[in-house]
């Protein structure tokens, strides 16, 4: 194989974009600390971080093989490896198949509740780039596939998920559904025209109130769940510096620029990030 090829597929998993990464791998990081009431188990932790890096490249390789013969129609996504040929539909498939081949053999090292939990994962990972040609709620349907890591975490580690984790999976939800509606508000002039659905077109003149509000209710629910784990001041405070985050947020994407947008949803991954930290350091303080 080609040092040409390898680069093509190393796009084409964006790999060279790692933002997504850290999108899906902060709330995955929130589950295993609150499971395990601080770091939890060595083995745990390497698969859980492998398969985050796995499952969101063998999305992107779905996606772009969805939306393989659009791409090329939208200014952003015109020079993806799919649309500009480097990448043929049937290579597309076989390095999804690999990486998912990959993720399964991962998820085998652990207990049989969380395999289970991973057929859920494999099937909204694998539905979501389709969802945008029949409803305009694909961004949900992205949601649930990036927060069902935490169930799965919390399985992992416990055996069992309380209730407060699926809080933690509905908090992830809208949080998701709100920064990729600024994503989403980067593309909506292309996607009128070419006829893909999202929730930036859904929601019309009211998207920055919506996204505002789904940060909000998020950023609540987060709030509560502290009592669930008995929180200490860095938690919360994280959660009130991501709160100042979201207003910055909402100065650049309130003109609806798509510079302004993108960069927004970019931003997201400190959100991410400083709740983590306010966790971690929780339960090494406590």
């Amino acid at each position: 194989m080609s040092k040409a090829t390898l680069g093509a597929y190393a796009r084409l998993m964006r790999l060279d974009k790692p933002v997504g990464i850290y999108l899906l791998l902060w709330p995955t990081m929130w589950a295993l600390l609150m499971a395990a009431q601080g770091l939890p188990p060595l083995s745990i932790l390497v698969i859980f971080v492998a398969g985050v890096v796995v499952m969101r490249s063998a999305g992107c390789v779905i996606n772009d093989y969805a939306d393989r013969k659009v791409d090329g129609s939208v200014k952003r996504t015109a020079a993806r490896p799919l649309a500009t040929g480097e990448v043929t539909p049937k290579q597309a498939l076989t390095l999804f198949g690999g990486l998912i081949a990959l993720a399964f053999v991962l998820v085998l090292f652990l207990n049989w509740q969380t395999i289970a939990l991973s057929v859920v994962a494999l099937l909204l990972a694998s539905s979501y780039p389709f969802m945008k040609r029949y409803t305009h709620l694909p961004q949900v349907v992205l949601g649930a596939a990036f927060g069902w890591a935490i169930p799965m975490a919390f399985m992992a580690v416990l055996e069992t998920v309380p209730a407060y984790a699926w809080w933690l999976f509905v908090a992830n939800l809208l949080w998701t559904v709100a920064y990729d509606t600024m994503y989403a508000m980067v593309d909506r002039d292309d996607d009128l025209q070419i006829g893909v659905k999202s929730t930036a077109i859904l929601f019309g003149k009211n998207d920055v109130r919506i996204v505002m509000l789904l940060q909000a209710i998020a950023l609540i629910i987060l709030w509560c769940i502290g009592y669930a784990i008995d929180a200490t001041w860095p938690y919360y405070g994280a959660i009130l510096f991501s709160a100042l985050l979201c207003v910055r947020q909402y100065q650049l994407i309130k003109r609806r620029q798509r510079e302004g947008c993108f960069k927004a949803f970019l931003e997201n991954h400190y959100i991410g990030l400083a709740i983590t930290l306010g966790t971690a350091l929780h339960f090494y303080l406590a």
